[in-house]
């Protein structure tokens, strides 16, 4: 059957490009950072890998603030122990104030985060409550076991990063908050470390609806994790039961980045994990009985993605419509790819995938130079309604992406303020005139994002909002006023 094409197609096409995103490419005023990998000729894998960058208030002004993570100095003669000269100015990590003129102030040594010790290269971190306990506990991707003397260059004449199978696989760390400042090391009692793998990514949500926040971890060259929280301070991994933990004909992922969040509006949270050319952004569809369905191909990731490599990733509601979009900051591993393969780039633009009723189509991002890209955050960076990002780069500054998406569609803004559970809320389930957003900053590749949940509303003027806290209490606020931030206070208890 031939569908005709009428000149209505053609508007309604029309009127959906016109509905996109704009996104800005604008220079962070203040921000001189420079984010320095080193690249060498002994191609040490960490070269490749930093670095994250974390959108909070840390001031609580307010305003969100920027801390990058920088990597640090690596020559040919790197040897154990490794010594990156962190202590030069250069190869610091830097926290950056926002100013209210929407500048930046360099704020790092007054913090006291400056020279952060000569013996690491940074990548980054994530913090949830996992035991409800209201505290926040740390969580800790490893991506193998590897240092300096046991280096390997792979690629024969070419010179290339060895794959992650060169290298034994590790355990990821998980740390219990005490409650008194301080944290105790729970990885082996936890079962996190009864698997060993190669991670990088993770993000945290509730995925079986039982109030306890479980974890995704994105691993390289191998099958994914989830562990399943089983509420008694333990955990079990159960990727390949649950479906996510390969493709649906079997095949390993080159997992970097992942987004553990509800993709078309059911209420459940499903998760996207980027990976490495020749291979498909997987997405997995939580089916609500533990299990999961590889979507990519249904939802349109296969023409979008199989010729790219995706590192940070989110999904955000870019234009306030309803539903989450799909941003992913793009690279290839090696420099020197376009002299292996024509066909596949080193530098690349970020996909910037807009979201109609489950499927993802493509749209301009904004940005027009290809970028080594790698983290990605996102947040609403000067509190206008609308979801902007920033990524890093290897050896250059950050790009910041503001949201210049002028729809009229309306929004809104929620800051949880815990009481019985943690503070900030994390591991709460907030539900929006239909939508669904779990609380949490973690995602993405080794990165932090704005922890206030923004729903878009589409032309919705009043919001229904219901908070299921980790606690266990419930919450309902009816006709609540669009376009506004607004901080919702869990009852106390009684």
């Amino acid at each position: 059957m031939v569908r005709r094409f009428t000149r209505r197609n053609f508007l309604s096409l029309a009127a959906l490009g016109a509905a996109a995103p704009i996104f800005d490419v604008k220079p962070l005023r203040g921000i001189d950072f420079i984010l320095q990998n080193s690249p060498t000729p002994r191609k040490f894998l960490i070269e490749t890998m930093p670095g994250g960058v974390a959108l909070f208030d840390y001031n609580n002004d307010g305003l969100l603030d920027i801390f990058l993570v920088n990597g640090g100095k690596i020559t040919e003669s790197l040897r154990v122990p490794a010594n990156f000269n962190r202590n030069d100015p250069r190869y610091w990590n830097r926290l950056y104030r926002q100013n209210r003129d929407g500048s930046f102030a360099d704020v790092t040594r007054a913090a006291g985060l400056a020279n952060a010790g000569n013996g690491n290269y940074g990548m980054g971190v994530a913090v949830g409550d996992y035991d409800n306990d209201g505290y926040l506990d740390l969580f800790v991707t490893r991506y193998m076991d590897w240092d300096a003397d046991h280096n390997k260059i792979c690629g024969g004449d070419w010179h290339t990063y060895c794959p992650p199978g060169a290298f034994p696989a590790t355990t990821c760390l998980l740390y219990h908050n005490r409650g008194d400042g301080t944290f105790e090391d729970v990885s082996e009692r936890s079962g996190i470390t009864a698997k060993k793998g190669r991670a990088l990514g993770v993000a945290f949500a509730d995925y079986d609806g039982d109030g306890f926040t479980d974890i995704s971890v994105s691993n390289d060259g191998m099958q994914q994790y989830l562990f399943h929280n089983n509420r008694d301070g333990t955990f079990k991994e159960c990727a390949l039961e649950s479906g996510v933990g390969l493709t649906s004909d079997g095949k390993a992922l080159s997992g970097m980045g992942t987004a553990f969040q509800d993709y078309d509006n059911d209420g459940r949270p499903d998760i996207i994990t980027t990976v490495l050319p020749r291979e498909l952004y997987a997405l997995f569809h939580n089916d609500g009985d533990g299990s999961f369905t590889y979507d990519s191909l249904k939802t349109g990731l296969g023409a979008l993605t199989s010729g790219s490599s995706g590192w940070g990733v989110g999904l955000e509601d870019f234009d306030n419509d309803g539903w989450k979009d799909l941003f992913v900051a793009q690279s290839h591993v090696l420099e020197n790819v376009e002299k292996i393969d024509a066909s596949l780039h080193y530098k690349e633009l970020p996909l910037l995938a807009l979201n109609h009723n489950g499927r993802f189509e493509r749209t301009d991002s904004g940005v027009t130079t290809p970028l080594a890209a790698r983290g990605a955050a996102f947040g609403d960076i000067n509190n206008d309604g609308r979801m902007d990002a920033i990524i890093t780069t290897l050896g250059g500054p950050p790009v910041l992406l503001l949201n210049r998406c002028d729809n009229h569609n309306h929004w809104l803004s929620i800051t949880l303020r815990g009481t019985r559970s943690n503070r900030d809320g994390y591991g709460a389930k907030v539900s929006v005139n239909g939508q669904t957003r779990f609380a949490t900053s973690a995602g993405s590749y080794v990165c932090a994002s704005d922890k206030r949940l923004h729903f878009g509303l589409g032309s919705a003027q009043k919001a229904s909002v219901e908070v299921l806290w980790p606690s266990g209490a419930k919450q309902v606020l009816n006709d609540v006023r669009a376009d506004q931030f607004l901080e919702v206070r869990e009852p106390e208890r009684g």
